[in-house]
């Protein structure tokens, strides 16, 4: 999925004094500081997310036979070998702490790998980020800023941070479970019960993130990653490239046009200034593909789609949302209202029926089947889509459909192997 533009607002410091839970290590001794100006940058085009290219921060593919964090890697992994290209460009205090193990994503200016703390064997992910280039330092100033304030069991968390003169290196958590819909498809059951017990983890972080004074602006599932690979696994929040920072007031509305365009709010399209309401709209979106694998709002040409966002306009036809109960659907339309001052809150959804009784009340009905094969003929639509388009688009481009033409094979293979075990 592809950001709505590159413009973004970098967070302003905190007009409070906040406890930096984060060691910071000063840039080596003979190097320039770079300060990180604050700026705004509007109007920016683009179709790539402001700040790094989507990669997931410390997320091995869900498909790679991995094991519970402290696992040995996998040595045929190919990733490994990548890695060590990488390795050389790494300021020596890192290569003196951690081990380079992997390379599990890559944006535009930034890369993360799997390190391994040498002393302790603790696993990690580090994001390295070029800060030489104002984009790099966008994306650098917008996560630490939100990084360094927060602590919370359902978002990322931020370990220590190594400054150079050209980069900046980001020790985090490492999640190894996968993608949320990934592990759905994985998976043999899912039914409204998963469901909100994945909204209410969260929902958890993003009322942790509001009273902070704190806007994600790009929630969707690609940003929502598992712990580990184990089926009690807790849900992380993660990729604040895009996320604001504003003190109380009337400093809490923003104007940056930005976002995912399948999950942009209908106030930021017609460009007016927004509030924390944006993530709650963005959670609506999610709550709907939770349920049914597909999309609310889904046209390719992009104007269809913002009209379809502008007015609202869904509905709960097709498989298999017969079988959702209408708590369910009442919970998805108190978030999915146009007017930002009707929708729920993050601490008023946390106490609707639907998310508070866990659905008890609600059918208990295998989702899975329909919820897969939705996922999965969306997956296979797009990479025809895809195809069509494809002697237009640049080779960074086609390294892109390939990767999810990939993707699809992948989905396809998780589906199978579910049938099988469905059905013997």
């Amino acid at each position: 999925m592809m950001g709505c533009g590159r413009s973004k607002v970098l967070p302003e410091p905190p007009s409070e004094v906040q406890l930096d839970l984060v060691k910071k290590v000063e840039p080596q001794a003979g190097q320039a500081a770079d300060p990180y100006r604050h700026f705004i940058r509007e109007g920016a085009s683009g179709g790539g997310k402001a700040g790094g290219g989507g990669e997931k921060t410390g997320s091995p593919s869900p498909h790679q036979s991995q094991g519970p964090p402290g696992g040995p890697p996998d040595p045929s992994d190919p990733r490994r070998s990548k890695a060590a290209k990488y390795r050389a460009k790494f300021d020596p205090r890192v290569t003196a702490k951690y081990d380079i193990k992997a390379l599990i994503g890559r944006g535009s200016f930034s890369r993360v790998v799997r390190v391994e703390h040498k002393s302790t064997r603790q696993p990690y992910a580090i994001k390295m980020i070029e800060t030489r280039c104002q984009e790099g330092r966008e994306v650098c100033e917008s996560e630490l800023g939100v990084l360094r304030r927060v602590r919370h069991a359902n978002i990322i968390q931020l370990i220590e941070v190594f400054e150079t003169a050209e980069r900046v290196y980001m020790v985090m958590e490492l999640a190894t479970g996968g993608e949320l819909f990934d592990r759905i498809i994985a998976r043999g059951s899912f039914t409204e019960r998963d469901a909100t017990r994945v909204l209410q983890m969260v929902l958890d972080g993003v009322k942790y993130l509001h009273t902070l004074g704190i806007t994600h602006r790009d929630l969707k599932p690609e940003n929502l990653l598992y712990y580990h690979p184990g089926a009690d696994s807790k849900i992380m929040i993660t990729d604040f490239g895009l996320a604001s920072t504003r003190r109380r007031g009337n400093e809490c509305l923003m104007k940056t046009t930005c976002g995912t365009p399948e999950y942009i709010a209908p106030e930021i399209l017609v460009r007016k200034p927004y509030t924390n309401a944006v993530d709650m709209w963005a959670l609506g979106v999610i709550s709907y593909i939770l349920l049914s694998g597909t999309m609310p709002f889904e046209d390719e040409n992009r104007t269809r789609l913002y009209r379809q966002i502008l007015k609202g306009k869904y509905s709960f036809s097709g498989e298999p949302w017969p079988n959702v109960s209408n708590l369910a659907k009442d919970f998805i339309e108190r978030v999915l209202t146009v007017d930002p001052a009707a929708r729920l809150s993050a601490g008023q959804a946390l106490k609707h029926p639907w998310i508070v009784s866990m659905a008890a009340s609600s059918s208990m009905k295998n989702l899975h089947r329909s919820i897969s094969q939705n996922l999965l003929k969306r997956a296979s639509s797009r990479c025809h889509s895809t195809k069509s388009a494809q002697s237009t688009r640049s080779s960074r481009s086609t390294k892109s459909n390939k990767s999810r033409r990939a993707r699809e094979r992948e989905l396809r293979e998780l589906n199978r192997r579910y049938q099988q075990q469905y059905n013997g």
